[in-house]
């Protein structure tokens, strides 16, 4: 199993180079030159595993044996979701009105982001161990990424993580679980921009092919394919929690609601699709409608500004993912997506050709949310349920409660309503806070400022040579 870029302008690698690549040299992102796929009875056999076992034989088709054995593979697997809270890692809840939330937010930091990088930390001090060597992470963080990010990795000899947040864009918690892990090898920046604006430092280092070489630079954002790779068991795992039956043929279709961002986990969902998982997937969006407007309309472009809403971790203009979901849609074509994209890098605006925009109008249904459609969501869970919803799971909901009935469904749930209590006082709803959460407003903070007018870039570069000293 090799990687190439989906520009077509870099070498291919094995799973080792995508792990400790973030974007690759050509500017693409790193996808697998081949997607496997699954028969029937792979899928009904699957469909027996639990959420564990079901992530080790994703990440078996997609890292060779001999570059991590299986045994090691499943070892590492079982650490990364040792401090899962729930004893089956996530969990479906039924509700009323056929509204079925799977729960992805069981890890340490309560959001959806500690499955992926709990693996994701295992894998990377799996070889830098073996390899005896150092990298620096960079992380650019709407909200979730930058807390999950820091627990996979703090206290590591062999790993340095910087984190940019955009101040004020994230919740307090949010803030404070990046903020109160002080470890020698956790470094965060309060930047005050939003997180479009933090992104742009991180790809000028990423750019800087001779500095990204000489520090190791690598990414935990989701364009770092391993993100990719484990979130695609949150379909297999959905489908198989939600189809009546798998003895039925055709087998039945499952309609997949994903809240989307960063677009990271509607890509896992497009490979599970490609893999043969019989799926309908729905990318739901706040009022940052990028991924809505192409895919009803083909116009892949910014908006004047990224607007600020309850559902803070999908404020974002620029869903890079996107270029691996077109990259599929295209067959693999990275002669015509690298046209594609460096059109949208100069011009921030893109009309899809007509015959992709109809592939991916075919493969993928949309809707998009306000701030009161969020609410309400939250407000009628609780009421027919008893049941709180994070606002970006009040998004998904909302696409829930505005359809007939008809195939199953299942809402993702990507974090804990308990990170979001201004979101749950709008809507009248009284926060339940675990106290690991209510803890951390008495614990010791530590972050550096980036103003506006500052040079985030150089900041930044200073920070990491000067830590390159210290070691």
């Amino acid at each position: 199993m090799e990687y190439i870029s989906t520009r077509g302008g870099a070498g291919a690698v094995d799973f080792e180079g995508a792990l400790f690549s973030g974007y690759a040299p050509d500017g693409g992102l790193f996808m697998p030159q081949r997607i496997p796929s699954l028969d029937r009875d792979t899928l009904r056999r699957w469909s027996r595993l639990p959420y564990q076992e079901l992530v080790k034989e994703l990440c078996s088709l997609f890292i060779t044996a001999e570059l991590v054995p299986r045994s090691t593979l499943n070892d590492l697997i079982d650490r990364a979701f040792s401090r899962f809270r729930h004893k089956d890692v996530v969990h479906l809840s039924r509700l009323k009105d056929g509204l079925n939330v799977l729960e992805l937010w069981h890890g340490v930091t309560y959001a959806f982001k500690d499955l992926s990088l709990s693996c994701t930390g295992q894998f990377l001090q799996y070889f830098l161990e073996k390899k005896k060597k150092h990298v620096t992470i960079l992380v650019g963080t709407s909200g979730d990424t930058g807390s999950s990010a820091i627990e996979s990795v703090r206290g590591q000899k062999n790993m340095d993580i910087f984190v940019l947040l955009p101040k004020g864009f994230c919740t307090q918690i949010q803030e404070l679980q990046m903020t109160t892990v002080i470890e020698d090898n956790v470094h965060v920046f309060a930047a005050h921009g939003n997180s479009d604006e933090i992104d742009e430092p991180i790809k000028e280092l990423f750019a800087d092919v001779d500095f990204a070489r000489k520090y190791n630079l690598m990414s935990l954002n989701s364009v770092n394919w391993s993100r990719i790779m484990v979130q695609i068991a949150h379909h297999f795992y959905a489908y198989f929690q939600c189809a009546p039956s798998l003895d039925t043929t055709p087998l039945p279709m499952v309609e997949i609601v994903v809240p989307t961002g960063g677009g990271g986990n509607i890509t896992a969902g497009c490979i599970a699709q490609k893999m043969g998982l019989p799926i309908q997937l729905v990318a739901v969006v706040n009022s940052n409608d990028i991924i809505h407007r192409t895919v009803q309309h083909g116009d892949f472009s910014l908006s004047e500004s990224v607007k600020a809403t309850l559902a803070s971790a999908m404020d974002i203009q620029e869903p890079y993912n996107m270029e691996r979901i077109l990259w599929l849609l295209l067959g693999s074509d990275s002669h015509l997506t690298q046209k594609l994209m460096e059109r949208f890098s100069v011009s921030k605006s893109l009309k899809l050709p007509e015959d992709l925009h109809r592939k991916l109008s075919e493969t993928l249904r949309s809707c998009s949310a306000s701030d009161e459609d969020i609410v309400q969501a939250m407000q009628r869970c609780w009421e027919e349920n008893r049941y709180l919803l994070c606002p970006h799971s009040a998004v998904a909901a909302h696409y829930h409660y505005s359809q007939p009935d008809g195939m199953p469904r299942c809402c993702l749930a990507p974090a804990s309503a308990a990170k979001f209590q201004d979101a749950l006082l709008r809507a009248g709803l009284v926060p339940e806070l675990p106290p690991e959460i209510t803890a951390l407003t008495a614990m010791e903070t530590s972050s550096t400022p980036l103003e506006r007018g500052q040079d985030w870039a150089r900041a930044l570069r200073e920070q990491i040579e000067a830590m390159a000293e210290r070691r």
